[in-house]
């Protein structure tokens, strides 16, 4: 056990889109940078110093996290000043691949530019909360406990499922939690502070309440096939990053390039009229581009659109009245119908395939489920007795899920579908921050607690029982 109620624990949310860390009991994150990462192969890094030398780059070289394991010497940059800069050969890479970490190098940099940059503390002196996704195997679990525990020496971890700190963060121990963040939509059901990952059904139970106490082989009757085990956190690859590439294809069909910001300079010719350079860095990545035309996408997305109030239709959104929007090159450019059209392949992903240049995503479509079904065949994979009480404890969070109008509109999709006797409610917090921070909010409650205190996975533990008791401490 654990007593670290004298220094402040640290909250840790390591997001598809971005990294989250601060301190508990505050009710915003410190630190909040992308969750990629630019590396170099070390080869290329000696020309590129020399040249960073030459142009006076603001950035530390201890934003730059040498690792040689597994996959060669890299030098890596973290955090938005460093890839803010743009370097010659420099590759964007994500640690995570379907929201699972698939390279612990990169979060190993992640985390310790979060420590040791962002918010200038010793791991060694604060225990760590960490939020983890729904779906988080035992092997990664243990290998963060691993990481934790022996390179930075922390007092003391917790692991702590997304879902259920985003449902602690709003006042609820049993929700449905509708998580819309950058690289994916999570639907995970959450019961008394579990998140209920496999739902045990039987045909009926009530025959088996009923029986005399003494019946102990009651169940002998039934046959094993008669329980049926069922996946009741469901996925969808459709979240805030997937509707930044949707909205980036469709502005390119009409013909609008978005220029990302390193190529171009804006000079002023007279006093308040400007004029663009475009500037030329043929050894600029692919992938560094798409990093910088995303940013700039994602901000359109942010500013204009919004879920319409019902299934969009072409027909219906083709005179709707055009939103002006000026990007960093300064050219105003007018958005129309893609304003609707964008946030509704959230509730229809078949509109994905009328999206010039997303064509290579129409295999996956057919298996896609709009939010509203999601959230449907998560709740009727649930035990009947909870159902009613999931229906009217919708939880909202995310990113996307500040999107205009997005509330409104599921639940009016869930009244009309759901059953007559149940009573939809979806929740969401009233300001965009705490929608994007639920996670770390809810993470930030939980380890201020004095009741949680006793809970801390410690390293005398640790080092007792080894790496694979964390599954014992944080169910």
């Amino acid at each position: 056990m654990y007593g670290g109620d004298e220094v402040s624990a640290i909250v840790l949310d390591l997001g598809s889109h971005t990294c989250k860390a601060g301190y508990a009991g505050e009710d915003a994150p410190k630190a909040v940078f992308p969750s990629v990462v630019g590396a170099f192969d070390q080869m290329d890094v000696d020309d590129s110093d020399n040249a960073e030398r030459n142009s006076g780059s603001g950035i530390d070289a201890k934003n730059n996290v040498d690792s040689n394991k597994g996959k060669g010497k890299r030098k890596l940059y973290v955090g938005t000043q460093a890839l803010g800069f743009r370097r010659d050969h420099m590759e964007v890479l994500s640690p995570l691949k379907d929201g699972i970490v698939a390279d612990w190098d990169i979060v190993d940099s992640i985390w310790d530019h979060a420590f040791r940059e962002c918010l200038l503390i010793d791991p060694k002196e604060h225990p760590m909360l960490l939020a983890e996704p729904s779906s988080n195997s035992q092997q990664q679990r243990e290998r963060t406990a691993e990481l934790m525990f022996e390179k930075y020496k922390v007092p003391a971890l917790f692991l702590a499922k997304n879902a259920v700190l985003t449902s602690f963060a709003l006042g609820r121990a049993t929700s449905l939690v509708v998580d819309c963040g950058g690289g994916s939509t999570t639907v995970a059901p959450v019961h008394d502070g579990y998140v209920l990952q496999k739902c045990m059904t039987l045909p009926s139970l009530s025959c088996v309440c009923s029986l005399p106490p003494g019946a102990a082989n009651v169940l002998g009757v039934f046959s094993i096939e008669a329980f049926s085990s069922t996946e009741a956190v469901l996925t969808s690859p459709i979240g805030g990053e997937f509707l930044t590439n949707c909205l980036t294809k469709s502005l390119e069909s009409k013909g609008i390039t978005i220029k990302p910001r390193y190529s171009f300079k804006r000079k002023e010719i007279r006093p308040g009229e400007f004029q663009t350079v475009d500037l030329d860095f043929p050894n600029t990545t692919e992938s560094y581009k798409l990093f910088s035309q995303r940013d700039i996408a994602s901000d359109i997305k942010e500013c204009v659109c919004r879920a319409p109030d019902t299934p969009y239709d072409e027909s219906a959104y083709s005179n709707i009245p055009m939103t002006p929007y000026e990007l960093p090159d300064g050219q105003t450019i007018e958005i129309g119908s893609d304003r609707f059209k964008i946030p509704d392949v959230l509730f229809n992903p078949s509109l994905v395939q009328t999206i010039p240049g997303m064509e290579n995503y129409a295999e996956i479509v057919p298996s896609v489920r709009g939010l509203p079904q999601m959230v449907l065949e998560s709740i009727n994979k649930c035990d009947v007795d909870i159902r009613r009480e999931l229906f009217s404890s919708i939880l909202l969070a995310g990113g996307t899920a500040s999107m205009q109008q997005l509330k409104e509109r599921l639940e009016k999709d869930l009244l009309e579908e759901s059953p007559q006797a149940a009573r939809v409610k979806v929740v969401a917090s009233g300001n965009a921050t705490e929608r994007r921070f639920s996670v770390w909010i809810g993470g930030s409650i939980l380890a201020s607690l004095g009741s949680f205190q006793q809970m801390w996975f410690s390293k005398s533990e640790y080092e007792e029982h080894g790496a694979s008791y964390v599954q014992r401490k944080c169910p």
